[in-house]
């Protein structure tokens, strides 16, 4: 489905020191760029015939080539995605458009052309066939077989990392001759056709991990094959990995879908947003992958980036998560307490403050600009801000306003909590956000205690699942991502703290609702489940939404086919065979 891409307008008078210090950083930056590389002399003229080479900037620091961290991580790392599409690749993936497109296989599955089939007993069939003469990118083979054995992989707990609930519902894999590969699924999945892609077990080559895995499972997640060791399938080839700093790629040359036009590809690893904005400044930089800047440093650094456009779409939300499992304190499971600090909060201003009003308030995780939106808004329970509701709530729950405005419970102790998110230099929007979202309660009488965690905290899955009250993140706000939200997906010490639900919410009642949606293939059925999933979420209060991210996409001038990601599932990268320079 196909978001809404905004414009750019200059925002109120604000952020000098912070415009100050990326001129500063913009002149210290182009001070020290080097010298334009060549790739040797032009056959007739004797001039040096110019690379065509990119330099792309990245707002992480990733550990290693996976939009999931394997050896520790908490949720997707910034640019992540991109990175592991510029560098593998899936039986399909999602274009700029939102559709699911062919890559190493011929046809993606439809009802229409045969290929996923829906049985009488209520199980399913999806059928790929391969490409002929795929290969990984150190010439051997993509097979099946590898296939297979992404499969085991996706099927043994003890490797969380790769598990994926849509995998315990396959029921067998079965491969057939010339390519084939069926999968039997125990009941209807709306997103079995995406089995096999960055969102369901991406493929891995069973040659270089296989052997790894036959002698000790836990060692495919410290394997150099994921950093200086990488093989995939897509459009560039690993070359150099520096870890913290850089890596450079050059084009597949037989690749799937065509040798790649540009020559190389570099991508620098810049975890420091003002750095990153010095860096489009001088030059250095001319492609921004996942999530980067914030609204605020786009629109100041605007006007003064000449070799390239800023474009922004909304494709997340912002919500303050509560902690469900042994929560500090444990008031926070009685949904009275959570109705009152959803209506302490003034999103309204918020947006306006933060966002310069360009994003509306979210009253669910549902874009507003998605077709289903109109149809279940009248199920979304609603928290518009109302102090003296929340406080007649804290009062149910046993809390009561003191002369001085604070909430304190029956022997006197004042209510307080910790407001959590990770930012740094690394997420300089989402940081903002937890610290207004504090202060707004600590404005209504709540003692809020703010943590900013660091990059490496955040790489800690136990640190960040068991975060003690509320934790500020964004995720995606599509349907299609609605099993993150059921419990198979709380990160548990069962799952090594693997998952995306955040909350760690977790109702066999919201399960079941859940399950329902994800195996409902009638869209008008599918929709009137997700109008009562979204009441359910929103009257127990299993997330409170601030407002929808706009994510801002920096893309320079001389770069063609370059695409924004518009759409749920896809990335800068889905077409990087075909990035070009003018």
């Amino acid at each position: 489905m196909r978001r809404r891409t905004l414009s750019l307008r200059p925002p109120p008078s604000r952020g000098r020191e912070l415009v100050g210090l990326i001129l500063l950083l913009f002149l210290l930056v182009a001070a020290c760029s080097p010298a334009t590389e060549t790739s040797g002399q032009g056959s007739n003229s004797g001039q040096p015939v110019q690379k065509k080479r990119i330099v792309a900037g990245m707002m992480s620091n990733p550990p290693c080539i996976c939009s999931q961290s394997v050896t520790s991580g908490s949720g997707t790392i910034q640019g992540g995605d991109a990175l592991e599409d510029l560098l593998n690749g899936g039986l399909s993936v999602v274009d700029d458009a939102g559709h699911a497109v062919p890559q190493l296989a011929e046809a993606v599955p439809t009802v229409a052309n045969g290929l996923w089939k829906i049985l009488p007993d209520g199980r399913m069939e999806t059928t790929w066939r391969l490409r002929p003469g795929v290969a990984w990118q150190d010439g051997a083979p993509f097979t099946v077989d590898d296939l297979l054995f992404t499969v085991k992989l996706g099927r043994d707990r003890d490797l969380a990392i790769f598990n994926h609930t849509a995998i315990a519902m396959v029921e067998d894999i079965s491969a057939g001759d010339g390519g084939t590969i069926t999968v039997r699924w125990k009941q209807p999945y709306i997103q079995a056709d995406t089995m096999f892609t960055r969102r369901i077990a991406m493929p891995r080559p069973q040659h270089v991990l296989g052997p790894t895995y036959a002698d000790n499972p836990e060692a495919v997640l410290t394997s150099p094959y994921w950093t200086e060791g990488y093989v995939g399938t897509g459009p560039f080839v690993l070359r150099q990995w520096v870890s913290g700093s850089y890596l450079i790629m050059a084009p597949n040359d037989h690749y799937a879908l065509g040798r790649p036009k540009l020559d190389e590809v570099e991508v620098r690893f810049i975890p420091d947003s003002t750095t990153l904005a010095a860096n489009l400044l001088a030059g250095e930089v001319e492609l921004t992958l996942g999530r980067n800047l914030s609204l605020t440093q786009a629109t100041e650094i605007r006007d003064r980036w000449q070799n390239g456009v800023i474009k922004i779409a909304l494709n997340n939300w912002f919500a303050a998560w509560p902690q469900f499992v042994n929560p500090d304190p444990p008031v926070i499971l009685d949904v009275r307490f959570r109705r009152a600090l959803f209506y302490a909060l003034d999103r309204d201003q918020l947006a306006e403050t933060l966002e310069f009003g360009m994003t509306p308030v979210a009253h669910t995780f549902l874009s507003p600009s998605e077709p289903a939106y109109k149809q279940i808004e009248s199920d979304i329970v609603r928290y518009d801000h109302d102090v003296r509701q929340a406080a007649q709530l804290l009062g149910q729950v046993g809390y009561a306003q003191g002369s001085d405005g604070g909430f304190r419970d029956g022997a006197g102790r004042t209510l307080g909590f910790e407001v959590r998110t990770d930012g740094g230099g690394g997420d300089d929007e989402q940081e903002k956000a937890a610290l207004a979202v504090a202060d707004q309660w600590k404005r209504f009488g709540i003692t809020t205690e703010p943590l900013v965690i660091s990059q490496a905290k955040r790489l800690d899955r136990e640190y960040n699942s068991t975060f003690p009250a509320i934790r500020v993140w964004r995720l995606p706000n599509d349907p299609w991502s609605l099993d993150r939200y059921a419990s198979p997906a709380a990160p548990m010490p069962d799952n090594k703290f693997n998952g995306g639900n955040r909350s760690r919410y977790m109702n066999p009642a919201f399960d079941a609702l859940i399950d329902r949606y994800m195996s409902t293939i009638a869209e008008d059925q599918r929709t009137v489940v997700l109008g009562q999933i979204v009441h359910h979420m929103t009257d127990q209060v299993t997330a409170m939404g601030l407002w929808y991210n706009t994510d801002p996409i920096s893309i320079g001038n001389r770069l063609r086919n370059v695409t924004t990601r518009d759409t749920a599932g896809t990335t800068e990268a889905w077409n990087a065979h075909l990035w070009d320079i003018r």
